[in-house]
């Protein structure tokens, strides 16, 4: 074997070998993976307690809360005056308005009690049968004037006697009446609403 060959030879059974110098920080990894999950079990903790524990209620001190109870007291104070107000206003309105209208129909009373002697004397105009012509144009406007205004008559012969509204001048018996009837109006009454302005006089028949 030529020289040659055995420098083949020793180059071919030369193994080789690969070295890394490189350091691997085992520690460090493992502190960095520690620290790692060390802060996600506190985040996941955390939260957990979080989800746990109630919110916080709102207390109020003793202060605030006897102020609370003090503007709940005056509340309810002003709304009672309030209430009793409105109350009073209203029944003030009523009045007024009651007393308004009794003025109202008394000065209306006054001025038709002035006008009944003229009524009176179209009523003897009509029983007579002077009541024609102008004449009973001038009556017929009257009696729808007075009418508008709330004047009703009332007294007719054969009405029942009623002493509240009827003003007896003669008394007489008569077999053709069951009760105190009404056989002759001298003078006809008229009302004004609920008011009476003034009764009828009329004579009256008892039964004999």
């Amino acid at each position: 074997m030529s020289r040659a060959d055995d420098e083949n030879d020793g180059q071919a059974t030369e193994r080789v070998v690969i070295r890394d110098r490189r350091k691997i920080d085992v520690k460090g990894k493992d502190t960095t993976v520690t620290r790692e999950a060390e802060e996600s079990a506190e985040a996941k903790g955390g939260a957990h307690r979080a989800a746990e524990e109630p919110a916080d209620e709102v207390t109020t001190t003793p202060g605030l809360g006897a102020e609370l109870a003090a503007l709940r007291t005056e509340l309810e104070e002003r709304t009672r005056d309030l209430q009793r107000v409105t109350a009073e206003f209203a029944n003030y309105r009523k009045r007024v308005d009651r007393d308004r209208s009794a003025a109202a129909e008394q000065t209306t009373g006054t001025v038709l009690t002035a006008l009944l002697p003229m009524l009176d004397d179209v009523d003897r105009a009509r029983e007579h049968g002077d009541l024609v012509g102008p004449f009973a144009t001038v009556a017929e406007a009257l009696g729808a004037a007075v009418g508008k205004l709330g004047l009703v008559a009332f007294g007719e012969k054969g009405d029942p006697f009623d002493p509240t509204r009827h003003e007896a001048v003669a008394h007489l018996t008569s077999a053709d009446v069951t009760e105190p009837t009404c056989v002759e109006v001298m003078r006809r009454g008229y009302t004004l609403g609920e008011r009476l302005l003034r009764p009828a006089m009329v004579a009256v028949a008892d039964p004999a």
